[in-house]
C-alpha cells in the first residue's frame, strides 16, 4: 500500500487560471448572491436598516426591468430583419410603375406599368416579377396601386 505523505502543488497549481478575469456586468444573479451574503452575514444585534434593505430591492427591480427590456428590444430588433419575400409579399397582385433609364446619360427614358405576380430575393434585395415576365427590383418602383384604381386616366401625362 502506497501512502501519500506529501501534496505535489505541481499538479493543482498548472490547472488553475493564471489570471482572474472578472465580468463588467452585475447580473440579478450575481446581486442576490450579494443581498443574500450581506443578509447572512448580518451582525444579530445590530440587523440591517429597512430603508437600506428596502432600498437594495428596489435596486433589484429596477436591474431586472431594464434587463427584460433589453431583451425585448433585441427580440424586436431581430424580427425586424425579415426577408424581403415576406416584407414586399403584401405587393402581389398589385399593379407597380417603374422607370427605364438610358444606360449612358442615365435619364430616365419610359415609365413602364405592370402587375407583381411574384416576388423573390437577390443578395438581399426584392425582386419583383411582373406579369409580362419582366423582373426589377423594389427599390426601382415609383408607383404602387391596386390594378383597379389604374384604369383611371389621373396623373397621367
Amino acid at each position: 500500500m502506497n501512502v501519500m505523505t506529501s501534496i505535489d502543488s505541481s499538479l493543482y497549481l498548472q490547472n488553475r487560471p493564471l489570471e482572474r478575469v472578472p465580468s463588467p456586468e452585475l447580473g440579478k444573479d450575481e446581486f442576490l448572491q450579494i443581498l443574500m451574503t450581506q443578509l447572512q452575514n448580518q451582525d444579530p444585534t445590530s440587523p440591517m436598516d429597512e430603508s437600506q434593505f428596502i432600498s437594495q430591492m428596489s435596486t433589484f427591480s429596477q436591474l431586472e426591468q431594464t434587463m427584460n427590456m433589453a431583451n425585448s428590444i433585441e427580440k424586436l430588433v431581430q424580427q425586424q430583419n425579415v426577408s424581403p419575400i415576406l416584407q414586399y409579399s403584401h405587393m402581389i397582385g398589385k399593379e407597380v410603375t417603374y422607370n427605364t433609364y438610358d444606360e449612358e446619360t442615365g435619364e430616365v427614358v419610359d415609365s413602364i406599368s405592370g402587375v407583381i405576380k411574384a416576388v423573390s430575393q437577390d443578395e438581399g434585395r426584392a425582386v419583383m416579377m411582373l406579369e409580362n415576365e419582366t423582373k426589377i427590383y423594389a427599390d426601382s418602383i415609383v408607383e404602387l396601386r391596386n390594378p383597379e384604381a389604374g384604369s383611371d386616366s389621373e396623373g397621367s401625362d
